[in-house]
């Protein structure tokens, strides 16, 4: 499979009303470092990662204050490599988890602090305003079981005043994207789902029905729900593609509104992972992906 692909041939999708973005973009996560606890990643290659992603075509870069090892932190790549930054990229960032000594973000930020994150994120950035930020709910556990409509009105007053275009919600179940969506509009969602755990459909029913970008963070595993690699080799192998190249391809193939945001600290890593927006799967390829 050709690896000249650029972001734009996964189609766009409109965050809003007013930013259109490549649906393959850029998770900066594994910038710093592959894990929150592994070593940190040489900063120079995070620098080239960044530039070579943008001129590929990736014009959507998802971030977060958390996303650091050490002096090596992402916002701080991200502005090195990019500022001043192009008209057409959006930068989106995430709030609400607090890094615990060992760097995992397994605190929850209240109400009261949630404007120091996002105006600690713009300085670091060199931003007066976010084009997207998430309230990401619930540390390391899974969606459901508490009120987010606090935290998210703190957000809401932030975008009054114009700090933040837009808003999303993360790691959340139906009923918490409904109560931040009465406080104020939710343009996107970003939780965890991939290939082998389509188990998100309620939330990716409701953004298609409501016009939302849904977001899946891990999009190739990760975390502690790895992608079972093997299960993708036959419809790889047709393709002339690799088993990450299949999982982002069927993402993309799973909605209109799915924006894929694959990360990684590796140049050769990164032109895989464009190269899937190239791919398209057919009835055949996702009937084999399902079973």
């Amino acid at each position: 499979m050709t690896t000249q692909i650029t972001a734009a041939a996964s189609g766009q999708f409109t965050l809003g009303d007013d930013l259109r973005v490549n649906r393959l973009g850029f998770g900066a996560m594994r910038l710093p470092a592959g894990t929150f606890t592994g070593p940190a990643r040489d900063p120079q290659t995070g620098t080239a990662v960044l530039r070579q992603a943008v001129e590929a075509g990736v014009d959507h870069i998802d971030t977060a204050g958390f996303y650091a090892r050490g002096d090596v932190r992402a916002n701080d790549l991200i502005r090195k490599a990019l500022a001043p930054y192009p008209a057409e990229l959006v930068i989106a960032t995430k709030v609400g988890p607090l890094p615990g000594a060992d760097g995992m973000p397994t605190g929850q930020a209240g109400p009261e602090q949630l404007r120091e994150l996002v105006t600690a994120d713009l300085r670091a950035l060199g931003l007066d305003r976010f084009d997207l930020v998430y309230l990401r709910v619930g540390g390391m556990r899974e969606p459901g079981g508490e009120s987010v409509a606090d935290r998210f009105a703190a957000l809401a007053q932030l975008r009054e005043e114009g700090l933040i275009r837009h808003l999303g919600v993360s790691n959340v179940d139906v009923a918490q994207l409904d109560e931040a969506r009465v406080i104020a509009p939710v343009v996107a969602v970003q939780n965890q789902y991939h290939v082998h755990r389509p188990d998100d459909a309620a939330v990716l029913a409701r953004c298609v029905e409501q016009g939302m970008a849904y977001v899946p963070f891990f999009p190739l595993g990760g975390g502690f729900d790895p992608i079972e690699h093997g299960r993708l080799e036959s419809v790889a192998k047709r393709h002339e593609a690799t088993t990450a190249q299949v999982a982002l391809a069927w993402l993309l193939a799973s909605s209109p509104n799915m924006l894929a945001i694959p990360g990684t600290g590796s140049p050769a890593h990164l032109t895989e992972n464009l190269a899937a927006a190239g791919l398209h799967l057919d009835a055949t390829d996702l009937a084999e992906l399902r079973a």
